[in-house]
Order: C-alpha cells, then structure tokens, then sequence
C-alpha cells in the first residue's frame, strides 16, 4: 500500500517538472524571438494629442518674443562705511551718488505684422532702452507707443514687416478646466512653454492692478514669463501672463493672465490714441454681502449696490438712485463691483447703454449715456465692508453733527447726521466696520438729520429684527452696512 501511495508521488512530481521545464523552454523561445527594439504599444489618441500640443507650439512660437531692458539706479550717495566705494583706488573718500545699471528680462507677443508688441508696463517702466529679441534671433530696438498703468499693459514697437502674429481668442467664452499653454523667457530661458488648465476666471482684488478681471492658471509661470502669451488648444491667444502668487518669488501654481479682450480693447486705444479714454457712469458702489441682499430684496448677493450718485453725471441723468442694485450693463450679468468697474471703463465713450437694476425689489431697466471719466474722478470705488456683523451689542457712541465738528473731520459745514465718538470693541459696530469719525446719515431708510432722530431710530428697532442697515459717510466716501441687534 505504502509503495503503491510513493509511486503515485513520485509520478505527479515528475510530471510537473516535465511540464514546467516544457512551458520555460517554449517562454524562452516566445522571448528570444522579439525583437529588442520592439516599442511599446501607444494609444493613438495620446500621439494624436502630443503631435497637436507641438503643432500649436511650432505656430505660436515664432510670435513670442524676449524683452531686455536697461534702468539706471542711483543711490543718492548714501554708502555704509563697509561699501567699496570708500575703498577705490583713485578717490577713496568719495561720497557722490553712486549709479547702477540694471537689465531686466521679460516676454511680449507681436500682434500686428508691422511690429506692434504687447507686453506688461512693469517690463518695460522706466526702462532707456529697450530690446527685442525674434524667435529667429533678429534683434530690435523698440520705443513706447504707449502704457496703461490701470492694467498693467504696455504697446511697444519695433521696425519690421510681415512678422508672424497670434491670432487672438475670445476670453469672455473661456471656461474653467480648459487646456492652455504659458510662453516666455523665465530666468531668461527663451521660449519655454508649460502646460496648466484654467484654474478660474474673473479673478479681482488680487492687488495687481486697478482694473482686475483675471484669468488665472497653474501652467508653471516665472519671473520673465510677464507680458508673454498664454494661449487655447487652438493657438489662440486668451491672454497676457502678468503677475504670479508666490511665497518664495518662483511658481507655485497660481499665475494671472489680462484676458484677451481687455488686452485687444487696450491696446487698440493705446495704438490710435496713445493713451486709454475710460467710460465713467459716475457711481458709488459696493459689493453685496449676504445681510444687505436680504434687506435690499434680493435673494442672492449679486450685483453692485450704489451707494452714491455723482451730481450731474450720467447715472444720475439716466434716473439711478442711492439704494439701486445694478444686475446687469449693456446685456452682461452683473456678479460684483470689479464686473461692473470692468464693463464701464471698456465702454465707448457717448454710447447709450441700458443698465438693469433692483428697486426696493423690483425689476427695471434704465437707459445711460456713458461720457469719458473726468480726471478729478474715480469711476467706481469700491466701498465695501471688510468686517461683518457678529455679536448682538450695537457698540456706538455718538453725537450730533454739528459744523465745527464736520470741518475738523473734512465734511461741509451743512452736512447733517450723527458722527461717532467711539466704537466698542468687538461689538457688531466694529465688526461692520464702522469707525470713530463716521456720520451716520440713515438707519433703516430712515434720515438721521439730528440726535433726536437717532433716539428715535434706535428706540424704533425691536428685538424680533434680525439686522439694522446704516448709511454711511466716512470723510466723503459713502456706503452701506449691516449690523445685528
């Protein structure tokens, strides 16, 4: 029994070594008979994707171009004891104004064949000299045909003829997750092209510019990469790369390009005119926060609330009112102040635009004739808190307005409300963020022309209200805020 159970063991071990030595022999044959060099086996779609992404850098590329600059500094004469300056051989007690020469690189794309280039203002501000280096390494003295500092933007030109351009791109139809590709100098590497999405657009406040209306992207952009293009998968160009958000001066996946409307409609004006002619509506506004929507009828915070109206100027002429919220200009939505800043500033000046707006909660529609902003004006301020209301005391000391008090403050003599002596803190008055000096010129729609219609204003606030809305005139500048019982 015992020979019969090792037979049959030693039968099946022989058998899976036969077998195993059968399947390496024929594994071995399968192998020996590839090729080395066999490649592996691609999708299509990504060699199809990869030739594309090439197509549009070959087309793009000759159209971007390197900018240097030379500045001179000077230091005033102003040298520490350790500087070298005291040390040189021929005057070594010098003290004069020492001078410095520095270059500074930077991108632009050629816009029109006959040598018009855009670049940022702050490549080439300042700058004596100013050079232009093609992607065929042709290299041109260019002169300034004008900047605008509002936008960052520059028009430079050099002499050329038949140069190749970028065909430009509508950036008001970009929409976030879209494929781009970044195109400068970085560090003064020429040409060098990163690929990124469309993080976001419409992007303001960033602290860049006046007028803010941003594309940003995490393609990697660099010192250098400032005034270059940043382009769509069909070559277009959507942009000019201005600023980056960084914590250590490289990229860190935040980068902000002008979009390429703005840009067009600048520098259109800087090539005709030499300078940019700005639409002026002639408003106060600020931006909507939840607690002012609510009491303005509104059921979203969209919009541009005005909390001035200019004497004289075109809103005021085209019947818009303190209290008015603007939703919409010239057929475009409205969603905050720099929109509106925006869409003002590119209007054409003497063109009648109909504005939208929401009246104590109702719908209408004006009709506008924009004119060119005065010098003496800002378009568009933007006024709005930075602080909201959090806490339940009201916080404020105030007092009757009288003319001494409104000219030690920087108000006209005849101006009526109640100013505030003080401001308790962390109560709901600080946190809307009122300030001592401020005149208090409504509660509640309510006119505040004394200290008795304070009492009464603030006698009439019961406790099932859930917010006090106050106008506010703050050395001139006037605006809404909220604040809760």
């Amino acid at each position: 029994m015992k020979k019969k159970i090792v037979l049959s063991l030693l039968i099946l071990l022989i058998g899976f070594l036969l077998g195993w030595s059968f399947y390496y022999i024929q594994s071995g044959a399968h192998y020996a008979k590839r090729p080395d060099n066999l490649p592996p086996v691609v999708s299509k779609k990504i060699i199809e994707t990869e030739r594309a992404f090439s197509d549009i850098v070959d087309s793009v590329s000759p159209a971007v171009v390197n900018i240097s600059t030379i500045k001179t500094y000077s230091d005033g004469g102003i040298h520490s004891y350790n500087d070298d300056s005291l040390f040189d051989f021929f005057n070594p007690f010098k003290r004069g104004p020492r001078k410095y020469r520095e270059q500074s690189l930077g991108s632009g794309v050629i816009v029109s064949g006959d040598g018009y280039i855009i670049t940022n203002n702050h490549v080439i501000e300042q700058a004596e000299e100013i050079r232009v280096t093609l992607y065929d390494k042709r290299s041109f003295r260019a002169k300034v045909v004008g900047v605008d500092t509002k936008t960052d933007l520059a028009l430079i030109k050099i002499k050329g003829r038949g140069l190749p351009t970028i065909p430009w791109g509508n950036s008001d139809a970009l929409k976030v997750g879209e494929f781009v590709l970044a195109i400068g100098n970085p560090f003064g590497l020429s040409h060098t092209v990163t690929m990124g999405i469309i993080s976001a657009v419409g992007r303001a406040n960033v602290g860049v510019a006046d007028y803010e209306d941003f594309i940003q992207t995490d393609a990697a952009i660099n010192p250098g990469n400032s005034g270059g293009p940043l382009v769509n998968t069909r070559g277009e160009l959507i942009g000019i790369n201005t600023a980056i958000f960084s914590r250590s001066g490289g990229y860190q996946g935040i980068g902000f390009a002008v979009p390429s409307n703005m840009a067009r409609t600048i520098i259109s004006q800087l090539k005709e005119q030499g300078r940019v002619i700005r639409g002026w509506l002639g408003v106060t506004i600020q931006d909507l926060t939840p607690e002012l929507a609510e009491r303005f009828g509104i059921s979203r915070a969209l919009g541009a609330l005005v909390s001035d109206v200019f004497r004289g100027s075109p809103a005021e002429k085209g019947g818009i009112r303190r209290g008015d919220v603007i939703v919409e200009f010239d057929g475009k939505r409205v969603r905050n102040v720099s929109t509106l800043r925006n869409l003002v500033a590119q209007s054409r000046v003497g063109s009648k635009v109909k504005v939208g707006i929401i009246r104590k909660g109702k719908r209408d529609t004006l009709w506008v004739r924009i004119i060119e902003i005065p010098e003496e004006f800002s378009e568009v301020k933007d006024l709005t808190p930075r602080h909201r209301p959090e806490k339940t005391d009201i916080g404020l000391t105030v007092t009757e307005l009288t003319p001494s008090i409104a000219r030690q403050i920087g108000l006209p003599p005849d101006l009526q409300g109640v100013v505030v002596l003080d401001v308790l803190e962390g109560s709901s008055a600080q946190a809307a963020g009122i300030k001592k000096g401020d005149v208090i010129q409504e509660v509640d729609d309510r006119g505040i022309k004394s200290y008795e219609d304070w009492k009464a204003a603030m006698n009439s606030i019961g406790k099932e209200d859930k917010s006090i809305i106050m106008f506010i005139n703050r050395k001139g500048r006037k605006f809404y805020t909220v604040l809760k019982p």
